[in-house]
């Protein structure tokens, strides 16, 4: 809730916290949904037509087969999925914690992970999705209601679409690196790749050959600096990352295990340290790693970073430094 925002003011000057939240609570052009590697993103409602029948049937299998390894089921789940939909059609949205209240009261014990499963199922199979806020929780809300009738499904032309919109984004990159993005199938990715050939041109980069989009000359100024927030899609872009993160900085992205990726300070694409964010009753502090080793014209940036992260949220943001 609070990462996926930031991916916007990194790439947007003109947007604002307020922007991107009503966007997806107000104005409906952002949901918020269970899509690429079966994590959590924020992709523009017009697309979900496309994207989630792509991803979520995957996604519903293995989140059943993880409810049967937990003691959940096939016949209970379809039980949960009922009391779920029952209230969603009498009370409108609800949180996913009314939701598992909902489920327990026909009987039903669950536990923190399969509380998380059951909720992820009815988002996947189709009967709902994440709509408005409540407080600091989304609410399950049912899908016809939030995104109305969706359009026919092609797959082909949905992994050619995916194909496309990657390479605009991270390219030049390989086939490999849009498989690790994505969470599919090599098979399905050069299907997708195959299908815009004509708008593919192939790269030799170092010793390897990657694809860009057709007659892309772009070249980025020299001297950025960024402060990415965290699972900033930067670095989820690819298959190795070893091209932007120095081995020196590989523990400044990665904490602990899983897939979780630190906010970091990157200069002309490269992780340069990191960075923390947080609010504490009202006070928004954005906490630097490394600051004294970071030289004169990286320090006038980051605090211009910090004055702009400060524009975005709407409250002036106190700047701190921390070695790491």
């Amino acid at each position: 809730m609070n990462a996926g925002p930031l991916t916007f003011r990194t790439r947007d000057g003109r947007l604002t916290a307020a922007d991107v939240h009503r966007a997806r609570t107000d104005q409906r052009s952002l949901l918020r949904t269970w899509v690429m590697r079966k994590t959590i993103h924020l992709i523009p409602t017009e697309d979900a037509g496309w994207l989630l029948p792509l991803f979520e049937p995957m996604i519903e299998r293995w989140s059943r087969r993880r409810l049967e390894q937990l003691g959940l089921p096939a016949v209970r789940q379809e039980k949960a999925l009922r009391a779920i939909g029952r209230a969603l059609e009498a009370e409108g949205p609800i949180t996913r914690s009314e939701a598992a209240e909902r489920v327990t009261a026909e009987g039903l014990e669950l536990t923190p992970e399969t509380r998380l499963h059951v909720a992820l199922l009815a988002v996947t199979s189709g009967m709902a999705c994440l709509g408005p806020d409540r407080g600091r929780q989304s609410c399950l809300v049912l899908r016809r209601d939030w995104l109305g009738e969706l359009p026919p499904f092609d797959r082909e032309r949905a992994l050619a679409e995916l194909a496309r919109r990657y390479l605009r984004a991270f390219a030049p990159a390989t086939d490999r690196d849009l498989a690790t993005w994505s969470g599919l199938g090599l098979r399905e990715v050069r299907s997708g790749l195959r299908a815009i050939a004509d708008e593919i041109a192939e790269v030799r980069v170092g010793e390897e050959r990657m694809l860009m989009p057709a007659g892309d000359r772009r070249r980025p100024r020299s001297g950025q600096v960024r402060l990415l927030g965290a699972f900033d899609t930067y670095l989820l872009g690819y298959a190795n990352r070893d091209f932007a993160l120095p081995s020196e900085h590989r523990a400044a992205l990665k904490a602990g295990g899983g897939g979780w990726l630190r906010p970091v300070i990157v200069r002309d694409g490269r992780v340069i340290g990191s960075w923390r964010y947080s609010r504490r009753g009202g006070r928004v502090t954005a906490t630097i790693g490394g600051w004294p080793s970071l030289a004169g014209d990286v320090r006038d940036a980051i605090e211009r970073e910090v004055a702009d992260l400060g524009r975005f949220e709407g409250t002036e943001v106190a700047l701190e430094g921390a070695a790491d």
